[in-house]
């Protein structure tokens, strides 16, 4: 049995493609500076973004935790919505690594209020308080909404004016860049630097990058070695990339048309309640009737072939990727009505 994985879009298989050019990938040792797939990546990457320099990293957590253990100083503070994924998904590393304090912001999907923000940078020099580092920003949220560029440009205003820098989080900034009909240029011009992951629906096997100024990429890749993040033959992985960057980036409409179909069909099943309007990537969530026994209904899509995650206090994802069409749908939706 084709098992149907919707559990993330991190869950990609290489395509074809991908696996032939691992193969036959030009390589050097990266800590020497002389792999020349990555070099090529990374210049891709940073002209694709429209920054002067790019640094491939294993995953995107490092990205992150690399920006803010860059951009900050030990006891700085940083400010990010509650509900993002440095906050909720990164085992604390900010603290461990970098030896900052993060300041959240309630929001709700990522977007914090604007007076919000400005009202939690530190201004003056009291000696009783934190510096205000860094802002943080994710666009698209792990939630799946697209955060608009007129917010990012109050954010950026606000920033500017008290000259913090802005990382953002851009996990899925190709997927936010599709929805927002806007090149990613666009987005990346709001921050200072940007991590975007080759590994969710771009579908490369590893990696992500992390683009900025050339002085902050410097220092960022000195602390990837510190971390240990200095990788030798590593072009074997930087092929797949420049393929998903190149390539795979280009196809995304398609994943947020299948999960517009995916959000549509199961909006028609009893007892499912979808926000068609919350669709804006390749990120589906549902609720369910919270008196509905989880296990017949996990039963029944391990029984279809589909590998999903349980829902959570009644509610559930599923996630489209390259290897999600319309039939596999039609196959997870049959699933989940012989499940309800």
């Amino acid at each position: 049995m084709q098992w149907i994985d919707v559990r993330s879009d991190t869950v990609t298989q290489p395509t074809p493609a991908m696996r032939e050019v691992m193969q036959y990938a030009p390589v050097g040792d990266d800590v020497y500076g002389d792999d020349p797939t990555v070099q090529a990546l990374e210049a891709q990457a940073a002209d694709k973004l429209g920054m002067e320099a790019a640094l491939f990293v294993p995953t995107g957590t490092m990205g992150n935790q690399l920006a803010i253990f860059t951009h900050c100083l030990r006891g700085d503070e940083v400010i990010a919505a509650d509900d993002c994924h440095i906050v909720w998904h990164e085992a604390g590393a900010a603290a461990v690594i970098a030896g900052v304090q993060l300041r959240t912001v309630d929001s709700r999907d990522g977007m914090m209020p604007t007076a919000e923000v400005a009202r939690r940078i530190r201004v003056g020099d009291d000696i009783h308080c934190p510096k205000t580092g860094l802002i943080c920003l994710e666009n698209a949220h792990s939630g799946g909404r697209v955060l608009p560029l007129a917010y990012m440009r109050e954010i950026r205003a606000i920033a500017h004016e008290h000259g913090v820098p802005i990382h953002l989080d851009g996990a899925r900034v190709f997927n936010a860049a599709v929805s927002l009909g806007a090149d990613v240029r666009e987005i990346a011009a709001l921050a200072d630097s940007v991590m975007f992951c080759l590994s969710k629906g771009l579908a490369a096997p590893v990696g992500s990058i992390l683009a900025g100024r050339a002085d902050f990429i410097a220092e960022a890749r000195r602390k990837r070695k510190l971390l240990g993040g200095g990788m030798r033959q590593v072009g074997v992985l930087a092929a797949p990339g420049l393929i998903a960057l190149n390539d795979m980036s280009q196809r995304l409409d398609e994943d947020h048309a299948n999960a517009r179909y995916l959000a549509e069909q199961l909006a028609r099943l009893p007892g499912v309640e979808v926000d068609l309007a919350a669709v804006e990537i390749n990120l589906v969530w549902f609720s369910l009737p919270a008196s509905l026994p989880v296990a017949p209904l996990m039963a029944a899509l391990e029984a279809a072939g589909v590998k999903a995650n349980p829902p959570e206090a009644g509610r559930m994802r599923m996630v489209t990727h390259w290897q999600v069409g319309r039939g596999e749908i039609d196959r997870i939706v049959a699933a989940m009505r012989s499940g309800l």
